[in-house]
Formats: C-alpha cells, structure tokens, sequence
C-alpha cells in the first residue's frame, strides 16, 4: 500500500527525473536485458539503439511520478501501456523482474545519498501499485479475448495462406488459423502480435491489421526496414505454408462509432491500419476523406485497391502526395511535403470531423500542428505509434 509520504518521495524525485531520466532508464534496460535474456523477445533491439525506448520509458515513469496521487490524469497512457503489453502476451511473472532492475538502476544512476533506502522503498511501493493496475487490467483483456467467439489466449498456430507484393517495400500476409477454427473479429485500427524464431532467437512484434475482419483469415501488410530483424525475415524468409505463432488481436486505435465525417491520413507504412478503419467507414454513410503520402508510386501501397473503392462509393474522397514524382503516368495529387493549405482543401468544409493519422513521427508532429491550426478539436484527433508512444509536441 502506497502511504502519503511515499507519495510525497515519490513526487520529489520529479526535478531529477526531467534532468536525468532517460540515463536512468537507459541504464535500467542495460541491466535488464544483460540479466534477463528471457525478457529480450519484448524489446525491439532497434527502439534501444535509436534511443526511443529509453525515452518512451523516461516520460511515461515522469507521467506516474507527476500524477502519482491523481492517476486518473495519465489519461490514455495505461491504456496505451497494456494494449502493448496484451498484444505481446506480458504476464504477471515479468513485473517482478522489471521492479527489481528498476530500483537497482535508481540506486546506481542517483548514487545511495540521494537514492536512500527511503526513497527505494517509496519507488518499490509505487511500482507495485502500477503493477497491480496492469496486471489486473490486462487480464481482463486476456480472459474476455478467451471468452471471446473465436478467441484465444497466448500463442496460437496460424498458417500463411497467401504472400502479396504490395509495392517495392511492402508485403502482405495472409494468416489463417491452422486448426481450422473459429477466428476472432477485431476492432478496425487493431494489429496483431507474432511470436517469432530468428537466427535461433525468439522476438515478438506487432503489426496492423490491414484489412477488415471477415471471420476466415487476417491480413498484415510489413514494410521491408533497412536492418530490421523482423521485417527481413518475414520478406524473405516466410512463405505461403509455413506456420507461426499469432497472439489474439489487441490495441486501442480504433475507428469510434458515430455520424461524423471521417478523414484517414496516413505517410508510407502507417497506411495499414487506415485501410481497415476506411472498410469499416464505408460500410455506413458517413463521408471519408482519405489523404496518403508516400516517397514515390513504386513504394505507394494499396493504390488500386483505394481507386476501386472509390469507383463503389461516392462518400469516399481520396488524395496522394509523394515526395517525388518524374512522369505523368500515375501523377498524384500534389508533390512535396504535407502543408496546411493542401489539408485545408482536402478537408470536408466543416472541421466537425473525426481524425486519425499514422506515420513517422516527424510527419505526426506536422499533422497534428497543422489540424489545430485548420481549427480541428483535438478532442478528435487520433493517433497511433509504430514503437514506443512518445510525445508530439
């Protein structure tokens, strides 16, 4: 039971976690995953070496410090925490291991004068209270996704039925449920988690799920990462046939129900889970604007398959921006960067709309500065993270 004044400990370590967390949290993964090999699979090696991991944790453990006696002002961020946590199957054995090299990195980074014994048990207790709310909420996903028709818990068998080249970095892959039974419906926006074997190494990863449920197969769409593990692997190395471990859908990006006008903007691979989202819109009469920026028309995904929904719904408006285009045959709607003046054309002519929008974070920043300055309500606008979530501003 966390007490006032391991609150107030907590609190006081404010001031040292904006001037030195992500060197504490680097240090905490340092030991954590020299330590504990068993852990490794969860982390994306590339997140820690680019630094977006450390500084995911850092502001999410600041977050918790600042609100520690106002939880309800996280606001979307436990949520956000265990959608990560459920898609990747984390279980109540992992929290203990995480609390102790937590500790132990506060004490070796804040030295034994400031982090005190006090101060450790303050921060044990704190953790253990977010502890629990994680572990409680995330096995009420694991038991009702269970319950679930079609639904499962841990690692099921999934066979690739079909492999489609959908532009020169992205392919698709199409899961069906080796067992041949019931398949779960999921929440358009959602994505899956895999457990994979590479080079003899477990790793587990999530991807969108790029199309609309239909009770037979699911569908992800990779894109090709210079360096990346995973994406490599399931290029080159996974084929129509072969058998991997899938765990149940999961995620809290989703299209929310309502008469509003939707508008899906998306930059090179965050298109995947806008597709799914565009089904499920079109379904209803709702206007859709969908607004995708790419490199160029050989990395341009899905072009077609827009351009034929299109041709079946007249709610449907549909615009693409490249950075770089040299003929006219497949021109786009327009070249360069996003701006403000081309999403103020593209946008119905009410700003009572619902957004949601998926990129490279660099791309995020600039839509989302740009819907608030179209006049836009935050209040709906949506956004996702491929990664760890961090903040836009």
């Amino acid at each position: 039971m966390l007490t006032a004044s391991q609150r107030a400990i907590v609190k006081s370590t404010v001031p040292l976690l904006e001037s030195g967390g992500e060197a504490l949290t680097t240090h905490f993964y340092k030991i954590l995953l020299t330590e504990h090999p068993q852990v490794r699979p969860f982390f994306n090696q590339a997140h820690q070496a680019n630094g977006d991991q450390p500084r995911a944790l850092a502001n999410g453990v600041l977050m918790y410090a600042r609100h520690i006696d106002q939880l309800e002002q996280l606001g979307g961020l436990v949520s956000q925490i265990v959608s990560k946590h459920v898609s990747l199957q984390i279980e109540p054995a992992h929290y203990p291991i995480v609390g102790g090299c937590l500790l132990r990195a506060i004490r070796e980074v804040l030295g034994a004068e400031i982090a005190t014994d006090e101060v450790l048990a303050a921060w044990g207790a704190a953790y253990q209270q977010l502890a629990d709310i994680l572990i409680g909420a995330e096995e009420k996903i694991y038991a009702d996704t269970a319950a679930a028709p079609g639904g499962w818990r841990g690692a099921r068998a999934f066979r690739v039925a079909r492999k489609v080249a959908e532009s020169s970095e992205i392919t698709s892959f199409y899961l069906e449920p080796q067992d041949g039974g019931a398949l779960a419906s999921f929440e358009p926006g959602q994505y899956l988690g895999l457990r994979l074997v590479v080079n003899g190494q477990e790793i587990r990863r999530n991807y969108s799920l790029s199309a609309a449920p239909n009770g037979r197969d699911y569908r992800i769409s990779v894109k090709r990462e210079a360096g990346g593990v995973a994406s490599n692997y399931l290029h080159d190395q996974l084929h129509e046939g072969d058998v991997l471990d899938v765990f149940p859908p999961a995620g809290e990006f989703v299209l929310a129900a309502g008469d509003k006008p939707v508008v899906l903007i998306s930059g090179g691979v965050g298109i995947t889970p806008t597709l799914a989202m565009l089904d499920a819109a079109l379904q209803g009469q709702r206007p859709v604007h969908f607004i995708h920026f790419a490199r160029n028309r050989a990395v341009h995904a899905f072009r077609d398959a827009i351009a034929a929904r299109k041709a079946r719904h007249a709610q449907l408006q549909h615009f693409y921006v490249y950075d770089e285009h040299a003929d006219e045959v497949g021109a786009p709607h327009a070249t360069g960067r996003v701006s403000s003046e081309q999403l103020a054309r593209w946008l119905p002519p009410s700003r009572d709309v619902d957004v949601y929008f998926l990129g490279p974070k660099p791309f995020m920043r600039l839509v989302k500065m740009q819907l608030r300055e179209l006049g836009v309500p935050e209040s709906q606008t949506r956004y996702e993270f491929f990664g760890p979530a961090s903040a836009l501003e």
